[in-house]
C-alpha cells in the first residue's frame, strides 16, 4: 500500500508512534517510539534505542501495528504491517545516516532499526466527533486540556477519547 500525503504529513508532524507487537506467549505489547518516521511511500521506520522487547517480539513474529495520532485534532492512523529488524548493512546505514543528519541522533545509541512495510492503514477518529463537533471545536477543547497543566483532570464527555 502507498502512504498518502495526509498519512505522511501526520507522521512527520507527530514523530511518535505507538508500536504494537506480539509477545511469544501471544499477548500484545505496546511501546511508544519517538523516532517513528516515514521512510518511503510504503514504509515506516523507527530506531531501536531502548527497545529490546519490541525487537525480540519482531524477530519472532514480524506482525506489527503502529498508531500515530494528533492529540489535539484527535485523529490519526493505524498502520498494519510487517517489521524487519536491521543491525547492519546498507539499509541500516542509510537510516542511521538520515537520523544523524536530520535529527542529530548519536549513531552510537542505535542498536538496530526497524523498517515496517505498511500493508494496510485505517483512519482513527475520536468519538469526540460523534455529536457533530467540528475539527475546530474538538481541537479547541483538547488544546485547552493539554495546555492547562491539569494532568489528572478528565475532559468533559463531549471531548473524551
Amino acid at each position: 500500500m502507498t502512504l498518502n500525503e495526509d498519512m505522511r504529513r501526520l507522521v512527520a508532524a507527530q514523530g511518535l508512534g505507538f508500536v504494537a507487537t506480539v509477545r511469544p506467549d501471544g499477548t500484545p505489547s505496546v511501546s511508544p517510539k519517538g523516532t517513528t518516521e516515514v521512510w518511503d511511500a510504503e514504509h515506516l521506520v523507527f530506531l531501536d534505542l531502548h527497545s529490546p522487547g519490541t525487537v525480540a517480539n519482531l524477530l519472532e513474529n514480524a506482525a506489527v501495528e503502529i498508531n500515530v495520532v494528533d492529540p489535539v485534532r484527535r485523529k490519526g492512523y493505524r498502520f498494519r504491517g510487517q517489521g524487519e529488524v536491521f543491525t547492519d548493512g546498507a539499509t541500516y546505514d542509510r537510516v542511521v545516516r538520515r537520523f544523524t543528519e536530520q535529527r542529530g541522533t548519536d549513531p552510537e545509541r542505535v542498536k538496530s532499526i526497524v523498517l515496517v512495510r505498511v500493508l494496510a492503514a485505517e483512519e482513527l477518529i475520536s468519538p469526540a466527533y460523534d455529536d457533530g463537533a467540528s475539527e475546530a471545536d474538538v481541537s479547541t477543547r483538547w488544546r485547552a486540556r493539554l495546555t492547562a497543566g491539569e494532568a489528572g483532570s478528565a475532559p468533559d464527555r463531549k471531548s473524551s477519547s
